[in-house]
């Protein structure tokens, strides 16, 4: 329901009732989206990557290399470039620029982080702001077998 309106719809649960211990909890399906680069999130890439998956942030945030900006659509992780800029030319293009639109980005909160990470990520709490990150920020230190390794984009 959520993947369909994107966000975009208030749910309410109550827990019917507390049961005993059934095991392992099972980790998420999909994987994580992942900046690439340092620098602030531009409005032109996010719109790029929205169709890959959920965002958890919207234009203008700083980001570093490493750091979790989405849920990927499919179970592996995936490198993304979310500071691309729009190149800007002297030609005149025959059909005026489209307004690009954002999909609400997807705020989590505390809990919502720990229980979204995977064994590969952290989550990072300061007085301004809660990120979750790679433990190993570097595309080409990281381990190609985990989360079916890193595509870049």
């Amino acid at each position: 329901m959520l993947t369909e309106t994107r966000g975009t719809i208030v749910m309410n649960s109550i827990a019917g009732e507390y049961i005993p211990y059934t095991g392992e909890i099972p980790q998420r399906p999909s994987g994580a989206l992942i900046s690439d680069r340092q620098g602030f999130t531009t409005l032109y890439s996010l719109d790029g990557i929205q169709e890959r998956g959920i965002l958890f942030l919207g234009d203008g945030v700083e980001v570093y290399e490493g750091m979790v900006i989405g849920e990927h659509s499919r179970d592996n992780d995936l490198d993304v470039n979310c500071v691309r800029e729009k190149k800007l030319t002297n030609m005149r293009a025959s059909s005026a620029d489209e307004a690009v639109r954002l999909v609400p980005f997807k705020n989590l909160t505390l809990e919502q982080s720990i229980e979204f990470i995977a064994d590969d990520e952290l989550v990072e709490v300061t007085p301004k702001s809660l990120r979750m990150r790679k433990k190993i920020l570097a595309v080409n230190r990281r381990p190609k077998g985990t989360r079916g390794g890193s595509v870049l984009v």
